[in-house]
C-alpha cells in the first residue's frame, strides 16, 4: 500500500462549494497509468491531476474518471494554487510538461494567470445530431477545434440549453461549448463532454482556449470578462495574444488529506 497527499481545490472561485472542484495529487514518480484513472475515477471529479517533480518544473497530467485528456485548465490553476499555497513552491513561475506543451502559471492580483494555447475554431455546417442533441437549438454559428463550440443568440438561451447525453456522446468531439453574449460580461458559456465521463463541466479553463480568440475578435477586445454559468458557476478574465490565451482566475482548498493505494498484483 502506498500512501499519497491529495488536495481538492475549487477553482474558478473566491469561494468554496463554487467553481469547478479538481483533485491534486502530488506524485515522486509515475504510477501505472491504470492506477491513475483508477484514482480519478474514485475521486468522481471532472478532473484529477497528478504531477511529478522534474529538472525545470513538473511533468503534469490530467484524467477524468473515464479517461485521460490533453489540456484542462481548472485542475492545472488547482496544482498551481497548491504549489504555491500547500506544497513551497518558490518560483516566479511555474512550467508544467504536458500532452499539450509547456503550460506556464504565475501568481496574479486575481489569483494566478495562466498561459495556454489558443485553440481557434474553424467554422462548419452545423451538424443535425448536434444540434438535435442540444434540443434543437437554433445556432448562429458553429466550430470545431478540440471541441464543437455553438454560438447562441443570448445568455437566456445558453442557460436553456437540456442536452441529451446519450446523444452527445456519438459526437466526433471530446465536448460540446455552447455560448452567447453575456448580460453583465462579455460572454457566457456552457460545457458538455459525456464522452469522457463529464455530463456537465462547472468551470472549463480549455474550453476558453476557443472562446477567446472567437469572443475576443467578434467585440473587438483583447481582455474579456466571461463566466461559466453551471449550476456551480464561475468567472474567468481572458486575455487574447495571437499563439496564446492568458486566463486569470481563483482558487480555493476545499480538502486535503492521504490516499492510500494499493500496490501491483
Amino acid at each position: 500500500m502506498s500512501k499519497h497527499r491529495f488536495y481538492q481545490v475549487d477553482a474558478f472561485t473566491s469561494r468554496v462549494f463554487a467553481g469547478n472542484p479538481a483533485g491534486v495529487c502530488p506524485l515522486d514518480d509515475w504510477l501505472p497509468d491504470h492506477t491513475l484513472i483508477n484514482i480519478a475515477a474514485e475521486n468522481c471529479l471532472s478532473e484529477t491531476a497528478f504531477y511529478v517533480p522534474r529538472t525545470n518544473g513538473f511533468d503534469l497530467r490530467w484524467f477524468t474518471p473515464e479517461a485521460e485528456v490533453d489540456l484542462c485548465g481548472h485542475a492545472t490553476l488547482a496544482t498551481a494554487y497548491i504549489l504555491y499555497k500547500k506544497e513551497g513552491f518558490k518560483g516566479p513561475r511555474i512550467q508544467f510538461h504536458t500532452r499539450s506543451g509547456i503550460l506556464e502559471v504565475s501568481e496574479h492580483k486575481q489569483g494566478y494567470a495562466m498561459l495556454f494555447p489558443s485553440r481557434r475554431g474553424e467554422k462548419v455546417d452545423p451538424p443535425e445530431a448536434l444540434l438535435d442533441a442540444l434540443g434543437g437549438v437554433s445556432s448562429e454559428s458553429v466550430f470545431l477545434a478540440r471541441d464543437y463550440m455553438v454560438v447562441l443568440k443570448s445568455e437566456k438561451e445558453v442557460a436553456a440549453v437540456k442536452p441529451d447525453f446519450q446523444k452527445l456522446k456519438q459526437l466526433d468531439s471530446l465536448g460540446t461549448i455552447v455560448t452567447a453574449p453575456g448580460d453583465q460580461v462579455d460572454f457566457v458559456s456552457r460545457f458538455f463532454a459525456p464522452q469522457v465521463g463529464i455530463p456537465e463541466d462547472p468551470v472549463t479553463g480549455s474550453a476558453h482556449c476557443t472562446l477567446t480568440p472567437y469572443w475576443s475578435e467578434r467585440l473587438g477586445k483583447v481582455e474579456l470578462q466571461a463566466r461559466q454559468i453551471s449550476p456551480r458557476g464561475g468567472e474567468l478574465t481572458c486575455h487574447f495574444r495571437g499563439p496564446n490565451v492568458m486566463i486569470v482566475g481563483n482558487a480555493q482548498i476545499y480538502l486535503e488529506g492521504q490516499i492510500n493505494v494499493p500496490g501491483e498484483t
